[in-house]
């Protein structure tokens, strides 16, 4: 009797743990950006440090996936562009049919532009992508957001002055590689593995296109998300100059329906720890507290991220 006794409670207390357990996904995006190591590093460290969570970084298109992931009122929080995450919010271009009821976790890192080609394929400014085979990101992603707004500040057409292809980053720099694409956008952090490789190739010369200039238009449209940036020379193996782009700060946002309790947790783990992120990805070193401002995102904060960051002194509503 001792022994069912003894096993029944085991039971009690397996089934208790089960039902505090946690479970989280981090939508992030393709193998070959930033988005997906980094969210292997938030999920160790959420892991580790909050009480009964399990959480685990999940592969997708991007920020428009992670943002109808969210949508769907599983358990999720992920990574996305702000021009992105204010579609969805306002239920704009690719959400009009539904308002996303989002808010920001935090302020990531910016996000940089890369207009990507080679030596060889006669592109040596944004107006000769004209006529070009042209990957503009893949169908999920914030990439081609924020593509098809620079080809239309640049005074083209997405479908009509380009032979226009659909790749994440790594499939871009292999169709780039075979000769399949002459050119490719890509929006992520510095440095960018795919980007990384196609420089680091044997008998390729990168070249980065500079497009600040359409930054202006982009924001008289769509309001002041954009800034004039550069991607410092060096970055990649090829560089002969700073690359000068356009830049939009990346967030981490989650359902408005997330416990407060919850979101603050996520939000103190990810800064209590961040040494242990950097080391996944050196981006989480612009992780900032400063950057933490109540006009850096345009999706509204979620509560449990006021309540942490003003035990840090700042002020977001």
């Amino acid at each position: 009797m001792k022994t069912i006794r003894l096993a029944f409670l085991a039971l009690l207390a397996f089934v208790g743990f089960a039902a505090f357990a946690q479970n989280i996904s981090i939508a992030t995006g393709g193998t070959g950006g930033v988005y997906y190591p980094m969210g292997g590093g938030m999920a160790a460290v959420l892991s580790k440090y909050v009480p009964g969570m399990q959480a685990t970084a999940e592969v997708t298109g991007g920020s428009v996936d992670n943002l109808k992931l969210i949508d769907s009122g599983k358990p999720y929080v992920g990574f996305s562009m702000s021009d992105a995450a204010q579609e969805a919010f306002m239920g704009q271009e690719k959400f009009k049919s539904h308002k996303v009821p989002l808010r920001t976790l935090m302020v990531l890192y910016p996000n940089r532009m890369h207009v990507v080609t080679v030596d060889g394929r006669g592109i040596s400014k944004f107006a000769d992508l004209k006529g070009k085979r042209v990957s503009t990101g893949s169908p999920g992603s914030a990439t081609e957001v924020m593509a098809f707004r620079l080809i239309e500040a640049a005074g083209m057409d997405k479908d009509k002055d380009l032979k226009r292809e659909r790749l994440g980053a790594a499939e871009s720099v292999n169709a780039i590689k075979d000769g399949k694409i002459d050119a490719f956008f890509w929006v992520g952090g510095l440095p960018t593995a795919a980007v990384s490789d196609l420089a680091s190739t044997p008998g390729t010369t990168i070249k980065m296109i500079d497009h600040a200039d359409l930054v202006p238009a982009m924001n008289k449209k769509y309001g002041n998300l954009y800034v004039q940036d550069v991607i410092p020379k060096g970055t990649y193996k090829g560089m002969d100059a700073d690359n000068k782009q356009a830049t939009v700060q990346n967030i981490l946002v989650a359902n408005q329906n997330m416990d407060e309790k919850t979101a603050y947790n996520i939000v103190k783990a990810i800064f209590d720890h961040k040494p242990e992120i950097v080391a996944v990805h050196k981006e989480a070193e612009n992780f900032k507290l400063e950057n933490q401002k109540k006009d850096a995102t345009p999706v509204p904060w979620h509560p449990g991220a006021v309540k942490y960051f003003a035990e840090k002194g700042i002020k977001l509503n």
